[in-house]
């Protein structure tokens, strides 16, 4: 197979950990015998520093000529300060969406059974957790009529939802659901948010169309408290823009890290994959970065385009890679690894997992694993 990759490393860790997973790719396309072809641009802060926007014209015609995007991460200190909402770096990533028909933003939440003792939860009540959110991306306050009056003293975020917003993510929780155990679970704020009570009445109506999947609802507050006292009993959650934003990034403690979460948001014609983390401005160019939510990211794209086999191979490198502790020092204070060498080890395992011999005394003091 052949692909042609939009490449939007962006701002902060984003050019790092992308490298890293293009590193990957690479590896697969080597062993598999696929041609992924990268074209990098601009996006975010670094795009308004050198064209003053933060989605160049050049950006958005070549990702909507593309397979597929992988994204980094856009944020700056000194942009995210910005008093022009036009000129912020998150309205790169916001308007293309928009422009590329991303309606669903997928994340699965998986902890690995090496690192659950990392979780700040009980590892009796994260074991065996598997399920993933599906967060509607182009509808509610983040798209709708913003205000604030010129004494800047009252401000409005208007949040509205076409029933065909809903309805097409909904499908797609729906059969992603039949795949797995068969389980839909909306979260709203039904009670008091009129577009609520449209999400769950058109939910209710598609999910007569799906007889073989349960369907639960609940409020967002009852299931910010759920996901952290009983994660397991959730398979597919699906909820609307603000609260699969918040509640994704709560969902990151069952897995210990927020390094460690991909997600992809699919259109009609059109999907990118990123890392669910920030920028990390901080850590730039420090390779401390974990390259890991990035490279899941990579699997995620080979799933999409039905490359299975391939995208186990990039799982399968990554469990390999968290066991023998090849980690960055988010996942092990101790670590020696940086985000060059996890995202080595990776790839290099995804070439010849059958030839390597890991020789785990090297490991632990952080020098070659290979021999």
């Amino acid at each position: 197979m052949n692909l042609k990759i939009a490449v939007l490393s962006g701002d902060g860790i984003g050019p790092e950990v992308v490298l890293q997973t293009k590193k990957a790719l690479y590896a697969i396309g080597v062993v598999f015998d696929h041609e992924f072809v990268f074209e990098d641009a601009l996006i975010g802060a670094v795009a308004i520093e050198k064209t003053g926007k933060p989605l160049p014209d050049q950006t958005l015609n070549l990702c909507l000529n593309t397979d597929a995007v992988l994204f980094g991460t856009v944020g700056d200190l000194k942009q995210d300060g910005n008093s022009n909402t036009h000129l912020s770096p998150i309205q790169g990533l916001l308007k293309l969406r928009q422009a590329l028909g991303l309606y669903a933003n997928i994340r699965p939440i998986k902890p690995y059974n090496d690192l659950l003792d990392l979780s700040p939860l009980k590892r009796k009540i994260i074991e065996d957790t598997d399920f993933v959110i599906f967060r509607e991306i182009s509808g509610g306050s983040y798209f709708s009529e913003k205000k604030i009056n010129k004494q800047g003293t009252l401000a409005s975020d208007l949040c509205e939802y076409s029933d065909e917003e809903i309805i097409r993510i909904t499908h797609l929780a729906f059969r992603t659901a039949q795949k797995r155990r068969k389980k839909v679970t909306l979260v709203d704020k039904a009670s008091i948010l009129e577009t609520s009570r449209l999400w769950r009445k058109i939910v209710k109506e598609i999910s007569e169309n799906y007889p073989d999947v349960a369907v639960d609802f609940l409020y967002v507050d009852n299931a910010a408290m759920q996901i952290i006292i009983n994660p397991k009993q959730f398979d597919v959650i699906l909820t609307e823009n603000l609260f699969g934003d918040i509640l994704s990034d709560e969902a990151s403690v069952i897995t210990g890290a927020i390094g460690l979460l991909p997600s992809a948001s699919l259109g009609n014609s059109s999907a990118l994959f990123e890392p669910i983390h920030g920028s990390f401005p901080e850590a730039k160019r420090k390779n401390i970065a974990n390259p890991i939510a990035s490279i899941l990211s990579a699997a995620m794209l080979l799933d999409h385009f039905g490359l299975q086999e391939e995208s186990r191979r990039v799982y399968e490198a990554v469990e390999k890679a968290i066991e023998f502790n090849v980690v960055t020092a988010d996942l092990n204070p101790y670590s020696k690894f940086g985000t060059n060498e996890v995202g080595d080890f990776i790839s290099n395992y995804i070439l010849s997992k059958d030839d390597l011999y890991f020789k785990s005394d090297n490991v632990y003091i952080g020098q070659s694993t290979i021999v």
